[in-house]
């Protein structure tokens, strides 16, 4: 295995460390890993919201617009 340097800014290599200590990982590891990431093309997932998760099933069901908030359609449940 090759070995190379670089510079990191403060706030990379605070972040760097943290992590690595959190994952019980070396810096080292981490870094190869990054690299690999990004070397093989792989895109960072983003953040998706429940609601665009179930983005085709919303709406998808019939019945009363008030169904959650009115007891009335409790009555003799579970008798």
């Amino acid at each position: 295995m090759k070995t190379i340097s670089l510079k990191l800014p403060d706030s990379l290599h605070a972040k760097l460390n943290r992590l690595s200590k959190q994952r019980g990982q070396t810096k080292s590891e981490m870094v190869r890993t990054a690299l690999e990431h990004f070397l093989n093309g792989d895109q960072p997932r983003q953040a998706v919201t429940v609601a665009e998760l179930a983005g085709d099933l919303l709406g998808s069901a019939e019945g009363p617009g008030d169904l959650s908030t009115n007891s009335k359609y409790m009555e003799g449940y579970g008798e």
